[in-house]
């Protein structure tokens, strides 16, 4: 239907009455399998069916044939034909709206049966006529979480946990055995490195395998699990998952040296197994949720953890389209980063459309959208201790009220004093901005382009320069003016679409440098007698830094007034006359704008008016409806125009800026806050980059177009999860913390059965080196098939019901017989299994580029074991252009201190990454990294043997293990020990004590460094 439903609103009720074959809804039940579904098969689905959606409506799928297509508009109400779009479109009355609009029409028979199921209710109550939705509402993923009884296998003794038992069974069902138990080194080298992301030490190592105590395994899992290792390993992994990185990423790489403490929270919350369902209302709503809570502010990183748009974000004012583009985008990597994170969903593939393969709408989508409408990502306080804390938050409430400067907010946090002062205040300036109001634009009569510029004036009476953009420039314009006694003149500078970043100025940035503004009067019958005329007391709407307005009338070539970073808007100044002009008759006067900084810095489009009142508003331009209202005498004024005024005068009032600087300076006496880089909804506004009052408006989009809004989107979750409501109804819609709370909720709830199991695969996955649905970002119809689904549903029941325990998930899962299999080949089973998804055997893994690392730094002895803090920059920074550094990885003293903390604490870059760990599959910061590829590459073995790292470490190692034995064999002894956590054969002693004497003990270490046996874990 390739006008969707557009034109259906241009149809009466009347002209659907005409139909000469109506059957009445009593008349018989229509069926949708006989009478319904064949007719949408035959005329509509070809446009409107699972493979396109001409104007984005379907009809092969219950919910979207109601909800209807881009206009937003249901197009099917059961019981309600005549007010369904639907039937008005397909009746073919209007020519124009004839659907389908190709081939054979239906006959009004056909128009009557499907009106009379409107009628009737449409109901679609066959699921076997609806496969798509049949099988969405089916999928695995979707189905309610019951408690699962654990099957017994055939056979006995196997297993130890229930796990095994689920394993085993399938199994049997496929005709394939377990691996028998791995020995005890190659256990305590797969349980360390994937716990803690570290080898087991020679003791550790020779400890274990003396114990000869029944639960000697369990032990070594409980210490390990208690090890302060364990949370920096986990928090690693789940920087992957949510993309953390300490830039901005784009093309504006800013650092953020505030993003570190998220990661701090990470391995903190790991160490100290906070229940799952807390750990995601942290990140989501802590400061909501849990306030007093200094880390729940903290865990918000979670939100700012991705990529920033800092060019478009901070540079580019609100009312623009780039703007919008960039604020939906950013909204989109929160939604995408929560779903992805949290229930493993892809929401993000209904931006632009219904999703196509799991039941989402582009409603739901953009519900979530609007749930993150009101915060950004930016500088955060917070404070340690809780005293400061209680002292600090009253004031910042007071504040964030004051600074709202909404009478409502105010009033009530103000002394009796104070609003006196307001009051007065007001009525002084509703006399002065009356008097002011007149301001006289100057008709230009020339004007001229020194540089050869072409300049056209416009209706308004502004010029616009254009064409060639000389270096350097100077306007020379020309204005008579009958105003008698002029006391002032004003220039504007005026944003227009046709020039950089659509503001007033030439410059590619958007900037503008204006050296010298100068006037010269005469009397309009005498011109040749002009005289310079001073001008005073200067006074601009914007100032770039350094660069004042006042610097256009210093008569100093090396300053100028400048509008950066405010450029995509427009800007005026004003300017006294050191006396009365015009007061003999019609002035003329000549206005020179010298504009000699070079780079094109020049003003793209310029209007200039004069005043006569003795107290011109100096720079303070007012709203087309405030000045409108000023204009209106105070006494014929209404209730409702009184409450405007004040409205806006709340927002310039002095008296307020005085309370507000009281409370700054309260507030600067209490000990200062920890920052951190997180989700904000109140921060130090930056250029064009500030907070959001309330929360924005959210459109839903058609087909993700900025430029084409269809309704406002509601906060919400989504409505296929059995059980939930996926509608949020805050009490105060202003309130944006009631939404993400409403979302963290939700996503938390005992029924969400996408939470536990997207957390019990994603766990899983890690300990096996595959999730038991090899997809752990997306459980939905385009994920991987689980291997085990029921084996997921247990696992996340008891997960679940025993409190959210990621300790005591993990403790379940590496203490099974599976988790326990050694790594060996079977060519049989192999042959039935080849990607061993059944888990006949464990399956080997490479070292993450982390361990690698880290690794090495404890086998040469150099690891330093720290926990916290600033990130380490393992890198030498010197200024890059604009905001992004230069990043030098090679220059970097390797024996530094820095470079012997764990890789946890890397500063992570997201456009300059480090080479060696870039080599070794860390994963790119700016994408969602569910997983890590584990490639064998020749870069990656020309980076272990001669990275400058490696190569250093290797010194290191072989001096450690000449300090622990004196003789060659006795050191090839130490080097196996410490690296592979065993002695090495006869046969491996005598080939690399040879090898030692020959190349050096360095170079012994740098080959073991890169064997199989040490880059793998088995």
């Amino acid at each position: 239907m390739r006008r969707s439903l557009r034109l259906a609103g241009f149809l009466t009720l009347s002209t659907l009455a005409m139909s000469a074959h109506a059957i009445e809804p009593a008349d018989r039940k229509v069926d949708f399998a006989r009478d319904i579904e064949p007719l949408l098969a035959e005329h509509c689905a070809q446009c409107h069916g699972p493979t396109r959606q001409r104007s984005g409506y379907r009809v092969d799928h219950r919910d979207a044939a109601l909800r209807g297509g881009d206009s937003g508009e249901p197009a099917i109400i059961p019981g309600q034909a005549t007010k369904s779009r639907l039937v008005q479109l397909i009746t073919g009355l209007d020519p124009d709206a004839v659907m389908p609009p190709k081939g054979r029409r239906l006959d009004a028979s056909q128009v009557d049966l499907i009106r009379v199921w409107i009628d009737q209710g449409a109901d679609w109550s066959s699921k076997t006529n609806d496969p798509v939705q049949a099988e969405q509402e089916a999928h695995w993923s979707l189905k309610p979480l019951i408690g699962l009884e654990v099957p017994r296998p055939g056979q006995r003794g196997w297993g130890r946990t229930p796990i095994d038992d689920f394993i085993l069974t399938r199994l049997e069902e496929e005709g394939l055995a377990p691996s028998p138990e791995a020995d005890r080194r190659t256990l305590i080298r797969r349980l360390t490195f994937d716990l803690t992301g570290l080898p087991p030490t020679p003791e550790e190592v020779a400890t274990f395998i003396a114990d000869p105590g029944a639960h000697a395994y369990e032990r070594l899992v409980d210490r390990l699990l208690e090890s302060p290792r364990y949370g920096e390993r986990w928090a690693r992994r789940w920087m992957d998952v949510v993309h953390f990185a300490e830039t901005h990423g784009n093309d504006q790489d800013r650092p953020r040296p505030n993003a570190w403490p998220y990661r701090d929270y990470l391995i903190r919350s790991f160490n100290d197994d906070t229940p799952y369902a807390r750990f995601v209302q942290e990140q989501l709503a802590g400061d909501v949720l849990f306030p007093g809570d200094p880390q729940a502010i903290v865990a918000l990183g979670f939100i700012a953890a991705g990529p920033w748009d800092e060019s478009s974000q901070r540079d580019i004012r609100d009312d623009t389209v780039d703007k919008k583009v960039a604020q939906n985008l950013d909204r989109d990597d929160m939604v995408a980063t929560t779903m992805a994170t949290f229930t493993s969903t892809t929401v993000h593939c209904a931006r632009c459309h219904d999703h196509k393969f799991d039941p989402i709408s582009q409603a739901e989508y953009y519900g979530l959208q609007a749930v993150f409408a009101g915060v950004d990502r930016a500088e955060r306080p917070y404070d340690l201790d809780p005293k400061a804390e209680s002292l600090r938050a009253p004031l910042v409430a007071r504040r964030t009220a004051l600074q709202s400067r909404r009478p409502a907010m105010v009033d009530s946090r103000l002394d009796p004093a104070t609003r006196a002062a307001l009051v007065s205040g007001q009525a002084a300036w509703e006399s002065a901005a009356a008097e002011s109001l007149g301001w006289t634009t100057l008709d230009p009569l020339t004007f001229t382009s020194a540089g050869g510029a072409t300049a056209d004036k416009l209706a308004d009476g502004s010029i616009r320069f254009r064409g060639p953009r000389p270096e350097v420039d100077t306007y020379t314009i020309v204005a008579r003016s009958d105003l008698h006694g002029i006391s002032a003149v004003r220039l504007e500078v005026l944003a227009d679409d046709g020039l950089p970043h659509k503001g007033p100025g030439r410059q590619d940035n958007g900037n503008l440098h204006l050296t010298e503004f100068r006037l010269k009067a005469a009397r309009a019958s005498d011109p040749s007698r002009a005289r310079p005329i001073r001008l005073l007391n200067p006074g601009a709407d914007f100032d770039q830094k350094g660069w004042d307005i006042a610097k256009a009338i210093d008569d100093n070539p090396a300053t100028a007034w400048g509008i950066y970073p405010a450029v995509g808007q427009s800007h005026q100044a004003a300017f006294e006359t050191s006396e009365p002009l015009g007061t003999d008759g019609e002035t003329e006067l000549t206005f020179t704008l010298e504009q000699s900084h070079g780079g094109g810095h020049l003003i793209g489009r310029v209007r200039l008016s004069a005043t006569t009142t003795s107290r011109p508003a100096m720079a303070q331009p007012l709203p087309d409806p405030i000045t409108k209202l000023l204009a209106v005498p105070a006494p014929a004024r209404t209730e409702a125009q009184r409450a405007e005024l004040t409205a806006y005068y709340y927002t310039i009032a002095p008296a307020l800026t005085r309370v507000i600087e009281d409370v700054d300076r309260q507030l600067a006496a209490i000990p200062p806050a920890s920052t951190v880089y997180a989700a904000a909804h109140d921060f130090k506004p930056e250029s064009s980059f500030v907070p959001a009052k309330t929360p924005r408006p959210v459109q839903i989009l058609k087909r993700g177009d900025i430029n084409s809004p269809v309704r406002l989107a509601v906060p919400g979750a989504l409505a296929c999860v059995p059980g939930l409501d996926a509608r949020f109804t805050p009490a105060d819609p202003n309130d944006e913390g009631s939404r993400r709370a409403a979302l963290a909720r939700w996503i938390t709830d005992p029924k969400n059965v996408l939470t536990w199991r997207s957390i019990v695969n994603r766990v899983w996955h890690y300990h096996f080196g595959r999730g038991l649905a090899d997809s752990p970002n997306d459980l939905g119809r385009m994920g991987a098939k689980p291997s085990h689904p029921e084996l997921i549903d247990w696992l996340a029941v008891r997960f679940r019901n025993g409190g959210g325990s990621l300790k005591q998930l993990d403790r379940l899962i590496v203490t099974s017989s599976v988790y326990r299999q050694a790594c060996r080949h079977d060519s049989t089973a192999a042959a039935r299994d080849g990607d061993n998804a059944l888990l006949w055997r464990m399956n080997r893994t490479r070292l993450d580029a982390e361990s690698v690392r880290d690794a090495v730094l404890q086998i040469s002895g150099k690891l330093d074991l720290m926990m916290g803090g600033p990130s380490v920059r393992q890198f030498v920074e010197t200024p890059g252009i604009h905001v992004t550094p230069m990043v030098n990885y090679l220059q970097f003293d390797v024996d530094s201190a820095a470079s012997y903390r764990r890789s946890v604490y890397r500063f992570l870059f997201r456009t300059l990454p480090d080479p060696f760990m870039d080599s070794m599959d860390c994963p790119d910061a700016s994408q969602l990294s569910p997983t890590r590829n584990a490639s064998v590459t020749a870069l990656q073995a020309l980076a272990m043997l001669n990275d400058r790292f490696i190569v250093r470490q290797s010194e290191h190692f072989a001096a450690r293990v000449g300090k622990l034995a004196t003789t060659p064999a006795g050191q090839i002894e130490a080097v196996y020990r410490l690296a592979l956590g065993r002695s090495p054969s006869p046969d491996e002693s005598e080939a690399f004590v040879a090898y030692a004497v020959k190349h050096g003990m360095a170079n012994v270490c740098r080959l073991i460094l890169n064997s199989n046996e040490f880059m793998f874990v088995d």
